[in-house]
């Protein structure tokens, strides 16, 4: 059960309304782009055609049943096509344009500039790939993966920290040491080599950077986990005798996580920027994964004819990051006590 003592923590970072809100924004951004496939795709909703009613967004339809020949629907070639658009009602989504599809039909090569009249809202990339869908799919991408990471190097943190703190002597002295070796490893060469080996992919660089992204935490648990293993609680638990598990999870981790909370949001920072600053530096994600390390690094190459795609992408990770930290400072308003919270 939730202690009084939480609810009212959690009470006042509602009052904090520059981390409500972020966290809000924040939540509603990453919800809509778990959906980006009904939101942002080349693929109609909805076709009806020649009596028949069609479903291109779930299901595939061989191109012969839309004549025309190949492997997969060009469903843009077909909207392009005045005479098949006569024949047919297509209902398009709200972006409809893919991260992945090259727009190399027009007059001038791309990258192209933003524009209405090509229904490129923020123009397209060097290969011709709409700007704005790969925005949305990248920040799916760097949100998922920052979460994910966030949440394995959380547990990781906490039990790896907790262990130490709650055995304390030759236990906590040898483990320290060992971490201090592997925290003094060179991540970046850590991550050449294994996606050398491997291949560069999601599931890798999750793997790789949760090798070292717990670290700073199990300082803080470790930390906290000595100074309560000496309360009073604590001990009469033990003289009850109850186990070290129970005891660890039960007595002792609802009373730790204030420096858990409170940092969270800042791995999740961490999370983002890091795929970013690899997938710029190319060793990230395996090309044409959407990406915004990619689209900052094309921009660089181009950024005196064709500005745009640096400032957007620059714009989309300013407003991400900077939510976030709205959202971390309020949980350590919220969270520690001798903080005095101020209602905005």
């Amino acid at each position: 059960m939730i202690s009084e003592i939480t609810k009212d923590r959690f009470a006042r970072f509602r009052r904090i309304r520059r981390a409500w809100i972020s966290l809000l924004l924040l939540g509603a951004l990453y919800i809509i782009s778990l959906g980006s496939e009904l939101v942002c795709n080349d693929h109609p909703l909805y076709i009806h055609y020649q009596g028949r009613s069609y479903f291109p967004i779930l299901f595939y339809y061989p191109p012969a049943v839309f004549g025309q020949s190949g492997a997969q629907v060009d469903y843009v070639e077909l909207r392009r096509n005045a005479d098949f658009r006569s024949k047919a009602t297509m209902i398009l989504p709200l972006i409809p344009h893919s991260p992945y599809y090259n727009y190399t039909g027009y007059e001038t090569p791309p990258p192209h500039l933003p524009s209405m009249a090509r229904e490129h809202w923020l123009g397209t990339d060097r290969n011709g790939r709409d700007v704005l869908a790969r925005l949305l799919y990248g920040f799916r991408i760097c949100m998922s993966f920052a979460l994910i990471l966030t949440v394995i190097g959380s547990l990781l943190g906490v039990i790896i920290g907790g262990v130490q703190g709650y055995l304390g002597g030759m236990v906590d002295l040898g483990m320290q040491r060992v971490i201090e070796i592997w925290s003094a490893l060179p991540f970046l060469y850590v991550v050449i080599l294994i996606g050398s080996v491997y291949g560069r992919s999601f599931l890798m660089l999750i793997l790789v950077m949760s090798l070292f992204n717990w670290i700073g935490l199990s300082y803080y648990m470790r930390g906290e986990f000595l100074r309560l293993r000496n309360q009073n609680y604590v001990k009469v638990a033990q003289t009850q005798g109850l186990g070290h598990i129970r005891i660890f999870f039960r007595q002792i981790l609802p009373n730790a996580t204030t420096p858990l909370i409170t940092i969270l949001p800042f791995n999740l920072i961490g999370g983002i920027t890091s795929l970013t600053a690899l997938d710029f530096l190319g060793f990230g994600l395996q090309p044409p994964t959407p990406s915004w390390g990619e689209l900052l690094s094309s921009g660089l190459d181009v950024i005196g004819e064709q500005p745009h795609l640096t400032i957007f992408t620059t714009i989309a990770l300013f407003i991400t990051l900077l939510l976030a930290t709205f959202i971390g400072e309020g949980a350590r308003e919220a969270f520690d006590p001798r903080a005095r919270i101020r209602v905005e």
